[in-house]
Protein backbone atom coordinates (compact mmCIF):
# COMPACT_ATOMS: atom_id res chain seq x y z
CA UNK A 1 0.00 0.00 0.00
CA UNK A 2 1.21 3.72 -0.72
CA UNK A 3 2.27 6.15 1.97
CA UNK A 4 -0.77 8.75 1.27
CA UNK A 5 2.07 11.83 1.51
CA UNK A 6 3.87 10.07 -1.55
CA UNK A 7 0.81 10.35 -3.71
CA UNK A 8 0.26 13.00 -6.12
CA UNK A 9 -1.85 16.19 -5.35
CA UNK A 10 -5.43 15.11 -6.46
CA UNK A 11 -7.52 17.77 -8.45
CA UNK A 12 -9.07 20.23 -6.40
CA UNK A 13 -6.12 19.25 -3.39
CA UNK A 14 -3.57 22.39 -2.78
CA UNK A 15 0.15 20.85 -3.47
CA UNK A 16 2.69 21.17 -1.05
CA UNK A 17 3.72 24.66 -0.03
CA UNK A 18 7.11 26.33 -1.27
CA UNK A 19 6.73 29.45 0.92
CA UNK A 20 9.88 29.63 3.59
CA UNK A 21 9.39 28.90 7.01
CA UNK A 22 7.82 31.81 8.91
CA UNK A 23 10.92 32.69 11.05
CA UNK A 24 12.82 35.91 11.48
CA UNK A 25 15.67 34.73 9.35
CA UNK A 26 13.78 33.93 6.32
CA UNK A 27 10.92 36.11 6.41
CA UNK A 28 13.48 38.76 6.49
CA UNK A 29 12.60 40.46 9.87
CA UNK A 30 16.14 40.63 11.41
CA UNK A 31 17.02 44.22 13.21
CA UNK A 32 18.87 46.11 10.55
CA UNK A 33 20.88 49.20 9.89
CA UNK A 34 19.83 51.58 7.34
CA UNK A 35 22.47 54.37 6.92
CA UNK A 36 20.38 57.36 6.09
CA UNK A 37 22.08 59.78 3.75
CA UNK A 38 21.95 62.99 3.98
CA UNK A 39 24.01 66.18 1.88
CA UNK A 40 26.44 66.61 4.81
CA UNK A 41 27.89 63.05 5.28
CA UNK A 42 28.00 61.97 1.37
CA UNK A 43 29.52 65.96 0.50
CA UNK A 44 32.17 64.96 3.55
CA UNK A 45 33.02 61.17 2.40
CA UNK A 46 33.66 62.46 -1.27
CA UNK A 47 35.59 65.52 0.47
CA UNK A 48 37.67 63.04 2.79
CA UNK A 49 37.99 60.52 0.52
CA UNK A 50 39.28 63.14 -1.96
CA UNK A 51 41.96 64.29 0.56
CA UNK A 52 43.38 61.08 1.60
CA UNK A 53 44.10 59.06 -1.81
CA UNK A 54 45.45 62.82 -3.14
CA UNK A 55 48.13 63.11 0.33
CA UNK A 56 48.60 58.96 -0.23
CA UNK A 57 49.15 59.27 -4.07
CA UNK A 58 51.75 62.58 -3.43
CA UNK A 59 53.76 60.38 -0.45
CA UNK A 60 53.86 57.10 -3.33
CA UNK A 61 55.07 59.37 -6.44
CA UNK A 62 57.79 61.60 -4.24
CA UNK A 63 58.97 57.92 -2.80
CA UNK A 64 59.26 56.21 -6.10
CA UNK A 65 60.70 59.48 -7.25
CA UNK A 66 63.25 58.72 -4.84
CA UNK A 67 64.75 55.78 -6.27
CA UNK A 68 68.00 55.47 -7.51
CA UNK A 69 68.25 53.59 -10.82
CA UNK A 70 70.51 52.98 -13.91
CA UNK A 71 69.37 51.46 -17.25
CA UNK A 72 71.70 49.57 -19.93
CA UNK A 73 70.31 48.36 -22.83
CA UNK A 74 72.99 45.73 -23.87
CA UNK A 75 71.30 44.96 -26.99
CA UNK A 76 73.06 46.68 -29.75
CA UNK A 77 76.32 46.47 -28.10
CA UNK A 78 76.66 42.78 -28.07
CA UNK A 79 75.50 42.68 -31.34
CA UNK A 80 78.17 40.24 -32.66
CA UNK A 81 76.77 37.77 -29.68
CA UNK A 82 73.61 38.46 -30.96
CA UNK A 83 73.85 36.67 -34.73
CA UNK A 84 75.40 34.23 -33.08
CA UNK A 85 72.69 33.31 -31.13
CA UNK A 86 70.32 33.27 -33.35
CA UNK A 87 71.70 30.32 -34.93
CA UNK A 88 70.43 27.49 -32.77
CA UNK A 89 73.09 25.29 -34.34
CA UNK A 90 75.65 27.58 -32.30
CA UNK A 91 74.18 26.63 -28.67
CA UNK A 92 77.44 24.91 -27.21
CA UNK A 93 79.46 27.96 -28.62
CA UNK A 94 80.43 30.74 -25.59
CA UNK A 95 79.83 34.74 -26.79
CA UNK A 96 81.03 37.03 -23.83
CA UNK A 97 80.83 41.33 -24.32
CA UNK A 98 81.26 43.98 -22.10
CA UNK A 99 79.39 47.00 -21.39
CA UNK A 100 81.30 50.13 -19.66
CA UNK A 101 79.15 52.68 -17.97
CA UNK A 102 79.57 55.42 -15.58
CA UNK A 103 78.14 56.19 -12.15
CA UNK A 104 77.88 59.88 -11.43
CA UNK A 105 77.18 59.96 -7.81
CA UNK A 106 76.93 57.08 -5.10
CA UNK A 107 73.95 54.71 -4.87
CA UNK A 108 73.66 54.20 -1.10
CA UNK A 109 71.52 51.67 0.62
CA UNK A 110 70.96 48.01 -0.76
CA UNK A 111 71.33 47.69 -4.48
CA UNK A 112 69.72 45.26 -6.38
CA UNK A 113 70.29 44.03 -9.88
CA UNK A 114 67.67 43.31 -12.44
CA UNK A 115 67.29 42.25 -16.09
CA UNK A 116 64.80 43.58 -18.14
CA UNK A 117 63.18 42.27 -21.54
CA UNK A 118 61.03 43.93 -24.10
CA UNK A 119 58.49 43.07 -26.42
CA UNK A 120 58.52 39.31 -24.86
CA UNK A 121 55.19 37.86 -24.24
CA UNK A 122 54.70 35.63 -21.52
CA UNK A 123 50.86 35.85 -21.34
CA UNK A 124 49.50 34.03 -24.15
CA UNK A 125 47.06 31.40 -22.89
CA UNK A 126 49.26 27.65 -24.06
CA UNK A 127 52.50 30.00 -22.67
CA UNK A 128 51.50 30.58 -19.43
CA UNK A 129 49.94 26.55 -18.70
CA UNK A 130 53.06 25.35 -20.24
CA UNK A 131 54.20 23.36 -17.17
CA UNK A 132 53.87 20.72 -14.30
CA UNK A 133 53.09 22.37 -10.86
CA UNK A 134 53.05 18.11 -10.04
CA UNK A 135 56.74 18.04 -11.49
CA UNK A 136 57.92 20.85 -9.87
CA UNK A 137 57.14 19.60 -6.45
CA UNK A 138 59.53 16.78 -7.25
CA UNK A 139 56.60 13.82 -7.52
CA UNK A 140 57.01 11.32 -10.27
CA UNK A 141 54.27 12.08 -12.47
CA UNK A 142 53.43 11.39 -16.32
CA UNK A 143 53.86 14.80 -17.66
CA UNK A 144 52.62 13.48 -20.97
CA UNK A 145 48.83 14.04 -19.03
CA UNK A 146 50.20 17.69 -18.33
CA UNK A 147 50.28 20.93 -20.64
CA UNK A 148 53.63 20.86 -21.22
CA UNK A 149 53.38 19.55 -25.08
CA UNK A 150 55.14 19.55 -26.88
CA UNK A 151 58.24 20.16 -24.03
CA UNK A 152 57.25 16.88 -22.67
CA UNK A 153 59.77 14.10 -24.00
CA UNK A 154 62.48 13.43 -26.07
CA UNK A 155 61.65 11.42 -29.29
CA UNK A 156 63.75 8.47 -27.54
CA UNK A 157 60.71 8.94 -24.75
CA UNK A 158 63.43 10.90 -22.22
CA UNK A 159 61.50 12.96 -20.23
CA UNK A 160 62.30 16.80 -19.94
CA UNK A 161 62.94 18.08 -16.63
CA UNK A 162 61.43 20.72 -15.90
CA UNK A 163 58.94 20.31 -19.09
CA UNK A 164 56.73 23.19 -20.72
CA UNK A 165 57.51 26.17 -22.73
CA UNK A 166 57.91 28.16 -19.68
CA UNK A 167 60.99 26.30 -18.20
CA UNK A 168 62.22 26.03 -21.47
CA UNK A 169 62.61 29.45 -22.85
CA UNK A 170 64.06 30.89 -19.63
CA UNK A 171 66.79 33.26 -19.64
CA UNK A 172 70.11 32.13 -19.33
CA UNK A 173 72.28 35.27 -19.77
CA UNK A 174 75.02 35.40 -16.93
CA UNK A 175 76.19 38.87 -15.86
CA UNK A 176 78.88 39.81 -13.76
CA UNK A 177 79.67 43.72 -12.36
CA UNK A 178 83.09 45.07 -12.20
CA UNK A 179 84.59 48.42 -10.52
CA UNK A 180 87.33 49.91 -12.56
CA UNK A 181 89.21 51.40 -9.20
CA UNK A 182 92.51 53.35 -11.15
CA UNK A 183 94.19 50.73 -12.51
CA UNK A 184 92.63 47.89 -10.84
CA UNK A 185 89.23 46.01 -11.60
CA UNK A 186 87.40 44.18 -8.52
CA UNK A 187 84.48 42.26 -8.96
CA UNK A 188 81.42 43.46 -7.26
CA UNK A 189 80.19 40.87 -5.05
CA UNK A 190 76.47 39.77 -5.64
CA UNK A 191 74.00 37.73 -3.87
CA UNK A 192 72.20 35.30 -5.99
CA UNK A 193 70.01 33.74 -3.26
CA UNK A 194 67.43 34.98 -1.13
CA UNK A 195 65.63 36.90 -4.19
CA UNK A 196 62.54 34.26 -4.40
CA UNK A 197 59.36 34.88 -2.52
CA UNK A 198 59.90 32.31 0.72
CA UNK A 199 56.57 30.56 -0.42
CA UNK A 200 57.92 29.54 -3.89
CA UNK A 201 60.94 28.23 -2.36
CA UNK A 202 59.61 26.44 0.17
CA UNK A 203 56.10 25.31 -0.70
CA UNK A 204 55.63 25.63 -4.15
CA UNK A 205 59.18 24.16 -5.26
CA UNK A 206 60.84 20.71 -4.05
CA UNK A 207 63.74 18.34 -6.15
CA UNK A 208 62.90 14.99 -5.87
CA UNK A 209 63.85 13.27 -2.71
CA UNK A 210 67.07 11.52 -3.31
CA UNK A 211 70.57 11.35 -1.48
CA UNK A 212 72.20 13.77 -4.04
CA UNK A 213 70.84 16.06 -6.36
CA UNK A 214 71.76 14.53 -9.93
CA UNK A 215 70.52 10.94 -8.76
CA UNK A 216 67.34 13.02 -8.16
CA UNK A 217 66.88 13.76 -11.80
CA UNK A 218 68.41 10.22 -13.35
CA UNK A 219 66.46 9.50 -16.29
CA UNK A 220 65.44 12.60 -17.16
CA UNK A 221 67.42 15.45 -20.03
CA UNK A 222 67.20 19.33 -19.91
CA UNK A 223 65.06 21.13 -22.05
CA UNK A 224 65.71 21.87 -25.72
CA UNK A 225 66.64 25.10 -25.43
CA UNK A 226 68.95 24.79 -22.41
CA UNK A 227 72.82 24.53 -22.23
CA UNK A 228 73.28 22.55 -19.41
CA UNK A 229 70.56 19.92 -16.77
CA UNK A 230 68.53 21.63 -14.14
CA UNK A 231 71.02 20.10 -11.85
CA UNK A 232 73.68 21.65 -12.75
CA UNK A 233 71.96 25.19 -12.21
CA UNK A 234 74.23 26.32 -9.32
CA UNK A 235 77.24 24.15 -9.13
CA UNK A 236 78.32 26.11 -6.40
CA UNK A 237 75.88 25.31 -3.53
CA UNK A 238 73.49 22.12 -3.94
CA UNK A 239 70.50 24.19 -1.59
CA UNK A 240 70.60 26.21 -4.79
CA UNK A 241 69.74 23.60 -7.23
CA UNK A 242 67.25 21.72 -9.47
CA UNK A 243 63.91 23.20 -9.13
CA UNK A 244 64.45 25.11 -5.98
CA UNK A 245 66.77 27.53 -7.98
CA UNK A 246 66.79 31.20 -7.44
CA UNK A 247 66.97 32.37 -11.17
CA UNK A 248 64.33 29.10 -12.11
CA UNK A 249 61.64 29.74 -10.04
CA UNK A 250 61.46 33.64 -10.50
CA UNK A 251 61.49 33.27 -14.44
CA UNK A 252 58.56 30.83 -13.93
CA UNK A 253 56.35 33.35 -12.37
CA UNK A 254 55.23 34.88 -15.31
CA UNK A 255 55.26 38.87 -16.43
CA UNK A 256 51.24 40.02 -17.60
CA UNK A 257 52.83 42.93 -19.62
CA UNK A 258 55.20 42.22 -22.96
CA UNK A 259 57.86 44.13 -21.27
CA UNK A 260 59.20 43.35 -17.63
CA UNK A 261 62.22 43.17 -15.26
CA UNK A 262 62.83 40.06 -12.96
CA UNK A 263 65.27 40.20 -10.02
CA UNK A 264 68.92 38.76 -10.76
CA UNK A 265 71.12 39.75 -7.87
CA UNK A 266 71.60 41.79 -5.24
CA UNK A 267 74.59 43.71 -4.02
CA UNK A 268 76.79 42.36 -1.58
CA UNK A 269 77.33 44.62 1.02
CA UNK A 270 81.43 44.44 1.66
CA UNK A 271 84.29 45.76 2.01
CA UNK A 272 84.33 48.97 -0.55
CA UNK A 273 80.46 48.26 -1.23
CA UNK A 274 79.92 47.90 2.37
CA UNK A 275 77.43 51.39 1.64
CA UNK A 276 76.49 50.64 -1.43
CA UNK A 277 78.07 51.04 -5.13
CA UNK A 278 80.53 54.19 -4.71
CA UNK A 279 80.48 56.44 -8.10
CA UNK A 280 82.98 55.87 -10.61
CA UNK A 281 83.57 53.51 -13.39
CA UNK A 282 81.86 50.07 -13.86
CA UNK A 283 81.68 46.99 -16.60
CA UNK A 284 79.21 44.71 -16.87
CA UNK A 285 80.75 41.59 -18.31
CA UNK A 286 77.53 39.79 -19.93
CA UNK A 287 78.04 35.39 -20.86
CA UNK A 288 75.21 36.51 -24.45
CA UNK A 289 72.92 33.02 -24.41
CA UNK A 290 69.88 34.57 -24.46
CA UNK A 291 68.48 35.59 -28.10
CA UNK A 292 66.23 38.30 -28.58
CA UNK A 293 66.08 39.29 -32.35
CA UNK A 294 63.48 36.83 -33.52
CA UNK A 295 61.20 39.03 -32.02
CA UNK A 296 62.40 42.42 -32.19
CA UNK A 297 62.56 42.08 -28.14
CA UNK A 298 65.56 43.91 -26.33
CA UNK A 299 67.23 43.33 -23.12
CA UNK A 300 67.99 45.76 -20.35
CA UNK A 301 70.80 45.39 -17.10
CA UNK A 302 69.11 47.66 -14.22
CA UNK A 303 70.65 48.85 -11.17
CA UNK A 304 68.09 50.24 -8.53
CA UNK A 305 67.50 50.50 -5.22
CA UNK A 306 64.05 50.29 -3.58
CA UNK A 307 62.11 52.50 -0.82
CA UNK A 308 59.32 51.70 1.86
CA UNK A 309 56.85 51.77 -1.11
CA UNK A 310 58.44 49.28 -3.81
CA UNK A 311 60.63 50.25 -6.97
CA UNK A 312 60.42 53.55 -8.87
CA UNK A 313 56.55 52.50 -10.54
CA UNK A 314 54.72 55.32 -10.17
CA UNK A 315 51.83 53.86 -11.37
CA UNK A 316 50.18 53.45 -7.87
CA UNK A 317 50.77 57.05 -6.99
CA UNK A 318 49.21 58.21 -9.98
CA UNK A 319 46.38 56.04 -9.41
CA UNK A 320 45.33 57.37 -5.76
CA UNK A 321 45.90 60.84 -7.52
CA UNK A 322 43.62 60.25 -10.45
CA UNK A 323 41.09 58.70 -7.88
CA UNK A 324 41.39 61.56 -5.33
CA UNK A 325 41.12 64.36 -7.82
CA UNK A 326 37.87 62.82 -9.13
CA UNK A 327 36.37 61.82 -5.77
CA UNK A 328 37.24 66.01 -5.17
CA UNK A 329 35.64 66.93 -8.40
CA UNK A 330 32.61 65.03 -7.87
CA UNK A 331 32.45 66.68 -4.18
CA UNK A 332 32.30 70.29 -5.93
CA UNK A 333 29.79 69.02 -8.42
CA UNK A 334 27.48 67.50 -5.94
CA UNK A 335 27.81 71.22 -4.21
CA UNK A 336 27.17 72.93 -6.95
CA UNK A 337 23.78 70.93 -7.85
CA UNK A 338 22.85 71.30 -4.86
CA UNK A 339 23.21 75.21 -4.01
CA UNK A 340 21.44 75.24 -7.59
CA UNK A 341 18.46 73.57 -6.68
CA UNK A 342 18.11 74.83 -3.67
CA UNK A 343 17.78 78.85 -4.83
CA UNK A 344 15.81 77.53 -7.82
CA UNK A 345 13.67 76.12 -5.45
CA UNK A 346 13.67 79.16 -3.45
CA UNK A 347 12.73 81.39 -5.91
CA UNK A 348 9.64 79.34 -7.03
CA UNK A 349 8.71 79.42 -2.92
CA UNK A 350 8.56 83.14 -2.97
Amino acid sequence: MKNKASLPPQEGEAGPSRCPDNSAFKQQKLPAWKPQLTLASVLSSFFLIGAFCLSVGVCLILSANSVREIQIDYSDKCSDCSKLRENSSNWNKECHCSVNFMLKEDILGDVFMYYGLQNFYQNHRRYVISRSDAQLLGRNVNIQKSYCAPFTTYRNGTPMAPCGAIANSMFNDTIDLFYNLNSSVIQVPLLKTGNSWWTDKNVKFRNPKSYNISSAFAGTARPPYWQKPVYLLDEEDERNNGYVNDDFIIWMRVSAFATFRNLYRRVRRIRQFADGLPAGNYTFRISYNFPVTKFKGRKHVILSTVVWSGGSNPFLGIAYVVTGTAATLAGFVITAVHLKLRKKKTYFQK
